[in-house]
C-alpha cells in the first residue's frame, strides 16, 4: 500500500464539455488590446459580476495566469479563465465585439439567461422599473 502525498496541487480543469466561444471580431479586438498593452503572453478572464435588473453582469480583465480550480479554454490562440462559479452561468455563451459609434464594445451572448430581468419575477418585470 502506497502513502498518501500530504500536498495537493489544485490544477487548473481544461474540459471539453464546457464551452465559451469568441467571435473573428472579438479576438481581433482581444489580440489588439494584448499587444497594445505589450502581454502577449497574457489570457482574459471572464466572470459574473452580479445579477441586477437587467440580468447577468458580466466582468472581464487581462490574467497572466490561472487561479485555482479555473477552467481554462483556448480559443483561437488565446487563453479564457473562467471560474468555477462563472463557468456556471457562462457555459454555452459567445464573446462578441461591436465597433460602433453609439456604444460599441464586448457584449456576451448567453442561452443560459431566460429573460433580461434579474428580479425573479415570472410574470413580467413591473417591480424593477
Amino acid at each position: 500500500m502506497g502513502t498518501m502525498n500530504d500536498s495537493v496541487v489544485e490544477t487548473p480543469t481544461t474540459t471539453d464539455s464546457f464551452m465559451l466561444t469568441l467571435t473573428d471580431m472579438a479576438v481581433v479586438k482581444i489580440q489588439a488590446i494584448l499587444k497594445e498593452r505589450n502581454v502577449p503572453d497574457y489570457g482574459l478572464r471572464v466572470f459574473v459580476a452580479g445579477v441586477g435588473c437587467s440580468g447577468l453582469q458580466y466582468g472581464m480583465a487581462l490574467e497572466s495566469q490561472t487561479h485555482d480550480k479555473d477552467t481554462v479554454v483556448e480559443s483561437s490562440g488565446l487563453k479564457l479563465y473562467v471560474d468555477p462559479a462563472s463557468a456556471e452561468y457562462l457555459d454555452g455563451a459567445t464573446i462578441d465585439y461591436e465597433n460602433n459609434p453609439m456604444g460599441g464594445g464586448f457584449r456576451i451572448e448567453n442561452p443560459n439567461v431566460a429573460n433580461t430581468c434579474g428580479c425573479s419575477q415570472q410574470s413580467g418585470c413591473e417591480g424593477c422599473h
